[in-house]
């Protein structure tokens, strides 16, 4: 008999995931709009993404440990009331003369906490799920932030155009308390209690666990790793620093533009989780390296769009229709390589692999942001998206022997 994939826990989990990203996402878009209308640098834009980043990459392997040695319901709760009450204290100091550094204060404390919650989370998924259900689970969180990502920008263009940044903060503040409370109603077996070891040799146990369990017993997943790590980087920095910039300073196009088209690249990631779960049985993992290469293909032409003679709003609309091609493909593609990695992990250890699987994919992510944020400063937008779409091709089409270790 088929197992039920939404189970009690699944679903208040989900449930707990939709409004804490309905809160991040707007507060996101708010925060991104203020900082390009006051700076008008990509640099700056790049910059505080970067440092704003550095606080996740350095404590996520910490995270993990915490989510193998500590209930992680517990953990979840805890941090989302912490995130609540962060976003509303920034809501309570923020003023146009110190906004800036009131914006990237909050994004280096909701960077730690996020540092603590993203392995817990996804620690979540294999603990309450088995089978096939852990892929679909997978599907159906990444499909939750989808539609995230089709509502908050839209949500948060008019908000921040009506209100300006404080509501904004205001109401993704209450969100980040209505999950905890969510969250207060998840049934999680306790984890086994740590008697006569200290803190140090705790972590030093845990971390050289999974480094061992990556470097020697699952060296497949480390590559795959590895090799997503490197095009996230690129991909990131195209998409996040490079397409508010083109849109906004390149184009000149207005805020509700840029809203519009971050909901469309939502509702492609959206119908990309949806396709990984229509394809849970029937797609071998070993022939996923197409859908890099079609990603790096899209990115190639989005630079060509650049240069078409059709005016800026033609322009505008081939731009987003290829980077809404490009995010279905790179989403179904992370749900599969999250979930086989999970499936290949020993439960006691999914905290502390997922977040190596964070820290990694994480790393190039802030020096890829802060270098795009230049390059783009310097350079022709679609030189910069051409070099991208070219070099994500190229990794695509060169690791099929990688996939076929799987």
């Amino acid at each position: 008999m088929e197992k039920k994939l939404f189970t009690r826990n699944f679903t208040l989990l989900l449930l707990g995931q939709m409004f804490s990203l309905l809160g991040n996402g707007t507060l996101r878009f708010a925060l991104s709009m203020y900082v390009l209308e006051k700076t008008g640098s990509a640099a700056v834009f790049g910059t505080l993404l970067a440092v704003s980043m550095v606080p996740t990459v350095l404590l996520t392997p910490f995270g993990g440990v915490l989510a193998d040695r500590i209930n992680r319901r517990t953990i979840m709760v805890w941090l989302d009331l912490s995130s609540g009450a962060a976003v509303l204290a920034a809501a309570a100091a923020f003023t146009d003369s110190r906004g800036i550094a009131v914006t990237a204060a909050l994004q280096i404390v909701l960077s730690i906490l996020g540092a603590f919650e993203s392995p817990t989370v996804q620690a979540c998924v294999p603990q309450m799920l088995s089978g096939e259900n852990v892929l679909r689970g997978n599907a159906a969180v990444n499909q939750a932030n989808a539609v995230s990502g089709l509502v908050t920008p839209f949500l948060g263009s008019l908000l921040y155009t009506a209100f300006g940044v404080r509501p904004v903060l205001a109401g993704a503040g209450a969100c980040f308390l209505l999950t905890a409370i969510l969250e207060c109603f998840i049934c999680l077996p306790e984890m086994p209690p740590v008697r006569g070891q200290r803190l140090g040799d705790i972590l030093r146990e845990d971390l050289l666990g999974s480094a061992r369990f990556l470097a020697r017993e699952r060296r497949e997943v480390l590559d795959l790793l590895l090799f997503s790590a490197v095009v996230g980087a690129l991909i990131s920095g195209a998409a996040i620093v490079g397409l508010p910039y083109l849109i906004r300073s390149s184009l000149n196009l207005s805020a509700q533009l840029y809203g519009a088209a971050e909901s469309a690249i939502g509702l492609s990631a959206l119908l990309g989780g949806l396709a990984a779960g229509v394809l849970a049985v029937r797609m071998p993992f070993r022939q996923l390296n197409w859908l890099v290469t079609t990603v790096g293909m899209c990115v190639l032409l989005g630079g060509g769009a650049l240069l078409l003679p059709v005016g800026v709003i033609g322009q505008y609309g081939a731009l987003v229709l290829l980077f809404c091609v490009g995010q279905a493909m790179a989403c179904t593609f992370s749900i599969f390589a999250v979930s086989a990695i999970q499936q290949k992990t020993p439960e006691h250890m999914t905290g502390k692999v997922m977040a190596c699987v964070s820290t990694i994919s994480m790393c190039a992510q802030p020096l890829g942001q802060l270098g795009y944020g230049l390059w783009f400063d310097v350079s022709p937008g679609w030189f910069v998206l051409a070099v991208s779409g070219i070099a994500v091709f190229v990794l695509g089409a060169s690791s099929r022997k990688l996939f076929e270790k799987w």
